[in-house]
């Protein structure tokens, strides 16, 4: 293994590449201004077949849960981030779901759940419900009582948690510069990776394209320039939202709309005569409080099997509390169990190309690289590769075979500037002291 990687061991390496990223993704908010009415620049990703529903859903009176499971076959090198990103689901979601997989090295013809069913938060249904619990944001819109829309968010990590209670939008703002706040200048400062006063917008900018602050002060619900982050806590207590879902919200809401923030892990609801119940792991703040709300949850639902003469299978609801995936599973007796759901779930064919999926470029003579690490195990390579390529903004890399081991080899970079940078932002992010290569020194690499 390559000193590059300060003497850590192959056995380390997939913890050191988890903290890179979610360290990679971290992204501020908290005060935001607009200086000016030009566009930012927008990549231009290939645009999103339709193929399922998987953010807006027609609502009957009294209905609990919305959508349905559905599963594709991966191919080589896809990643769960980039198939969730498709079909409108978070990290979180895609993963937990799929616990059996490695979310940054899939192989062809594994079987990939995709958790598009959802029970509602209990909360009125008006303008915004976000449940912090599951990381999922619902709307209903004004004047339209039988629609609901959901999208995954990114919410605040621990001590810059997502506050509950009931607050509103307050504004509206396209483009908008970020002013960072004085306390993630020092977290920066910190870390060795300074932040001017002001990030203007554009693709450095953590707010994305678009931003709407709420009643609560400092806080905001925004795009992000880390669209993987999506699904994690990740932010100084802001909500963010894939590029492409903030776009279609922004557009959609109106000043005023109310936002209700809750955390509820375990959710049930009656639908098409049958019970279900969908689990998910408090988040921290409330671990301590894990028993009574599943205490809660329990009586729940004998308040509903009562109401509906039915009986529930008590040992299947421990089971799925255990299990805590987020996939809504019914919980009478002889109900379909996990495996079963996903052997019924809807077969979605493979897209050409998944929905934001970066593209890396090939390597050129003249082309200035990084040398970011040396494997001896394939698998290793390519999980750095793949973290890389999923940065914000991204870093294009690729494994490369070597000597009987594989290297990965972030660019092309335009100069000398670029790949420092770059160097820097995988130091920094990764832990890794890498080094910017010339073409010269690249070819002789």
């Amino acid at each position: 293994m390559s000193a590059l990687l300060k003497n850590r061991t192959a056995s380390a390496i997939p913890l050191v590449l988890l903290a890179g990223i979610v360290s990679a993704l971290l992204s501020g908010c908290q005060s935001i201004s607009i200086l000016s009415d030009d566009q930012p620049e927008h990549m231009v990703w290939n645009s999103k077949p339709v193929t399922i529903e998987s953010h807006d859903f027609k609502l009957s009176s009294g209905q609990g849960m919305v959508g349905t499971l559905a599963v594709i076959s991966s191919r080589e090198d896809d990643t769960l981030s980039d198939i969730g990103r498709h079909y409108g689901l978070g990290y979180n979601d895609i993963t937990l779901a799929n616990s059996n997989l490695d979310p940054w090295t899939l192989a062809a013809e594994q079987t990939v759940l995709l958790p598009l069913r959802f029970v509602l938060p209990e909360a009125p249904r008006k303008g915004i419900v976000l449940n912090l619990a599951n990381m999922r944001m619902f709307y209903y819109p004004k004047n339209q009582a039988d629609t609901v829309l959901t999208y995954p968010v990114g919410i605040g990590r621990q001590g810059w948690h997502t506050p509950l209670g009931q607050t509103q939008i307050v504004a509206k703002k396209a483009n908008p510069d970020w002013t960072v706040p004085e306390s993630i200048h020092r977290e920066h400062q910190a870390l060795g990776d300074p932040l001017p006063k002001v990030i203007r917008a554009g693709p450095d900018n953590p707010l994305g394209s678009y931003a709407m602050p709420l009643g609560f002060k400092g806080y905001l619900i925004h795009g992000t320039n880390k669209p993987y982050g999506i699904g994690l806590q990740v932010s100084h207590g802001c909500v963010q939202l894939y590029p492409e879902d903030i776009e279609i919200l922004f557009n959609k809401v109106e000043v005023g709309t109310p936002v209700r923030i809750v955390h509820q892990p375990y959710m049930v609801a009656w639908q098409d005569d049958m019970l279900y119940l969908e689990a998910h792991q408090p988040l921290d703040k409330w671990d301590k409080q894990q028993k009574q709300l599943q205490k809660d949850i329990r009586k729940k639902l004998q308040q509903l099997a009562t109401e509906k003469q039915v009986k529930v299978d008590w040992s299947k609801v421990e089971r799925i509390l255990q299990r805590a995936d987020g996939v809504p599973t019914p919980v009478l007796p002889n109900s379909a169990d996990l495996s079963e759901l996903v052997a019924d779930a809807m077969e979605l064919a493979h897209p050409d190309h998944f929905y934001g999926q970066p593209v890396v470029n090939e390597l050129n003579d003249n082309d200035w690289s990084i040398l970011a690490a040396d494997f001896e195990n394939e698998t290793d390579a390519q999980k750095l590769a793949a973290m890389l390529n999923h940065q914000g903004p991204p870093i294009p890399a690729r494994k490369v075979a070597k000597n009987g081991g594989f290297q990965v080899v972030a660019g092309p970079f335009k100069n000398k500037k670029e790949a420092r940078t770059v160097a820097q932002r995988i130091k920094v992010n990764f832990d890794m002291d890498v080094k910017a290569l010339d073409p010269k020194q690249a070819s002789r690499n």
